[in-house]
């Protein structure tokens, strides 16, 4: 087999091996819709999925009864029964609302951590953590930049 037809041969053959699985990730990835009205750093923090400083949110002494709200699009993901003071400067749940988030695995600061994501609009909230005080033994360490409070009347 001459060179030239041998490498033609190995790269179609490594082009289909590699390139198909790769376009039909592709399919799998969600637009993600950014409300106009979020500041650069709440953009940050949910599509680029950084984190706050702690002990910067209101949030965190928020003690109204009510829900908690995506500020990205208002999903309603966690009641304040569920919110508890964890001492580490970030919102703390014990449980989110049905089917407000999706998970993911994040390898980063080398470790294996739980990432949560609306499941309306895909916005990065934070991490869940298996060192919650109540029943669940949840604890869902939220962004607060990322949650919008509203009262119940």
């Amino acid at each position: 087999m001459k060179k030239r037809k041998f490498i033609k041969l190995l790269v179609s053959t490594f082009s289909s091996f590699f390139f198909i699985p790769l376009s039909s990730l592709y399919a799998t990835i969600e637009k993600k819709i950014i409300n106009k009205s979020l500041t650069e750093e709440q953009k940050k923090i949910m599509f680029k999925e950084g984190t706050e400083r702690p002990f910067t949110s209101s949030l965190n002494y928020e003690t109204r009864e009510g829900f908690y709200h995506c500020a990205n699009c208002n999903a309603k993901l966690f009641s304040s029964n569920a919110k508890f003071d964890s001492g580490t400067g970030w919102p703390s749940f014990s449980e989110a609302l049905p089917g407000a988030f999706k998970t993911k695995v994040d390898y980063s600061f080398g470790m294996k951590r739980i990432e949560y994501h609306c499941a309306n609009c895909g916005a990065h909230h934070g991490h869940v953590f298996d060192d919650g005080p109540s029943e669940t033994g949840k604890r869902f360490c939220n962004n607060g930049l990322c949650l919008i409070f509203i009262p119940s009347n």
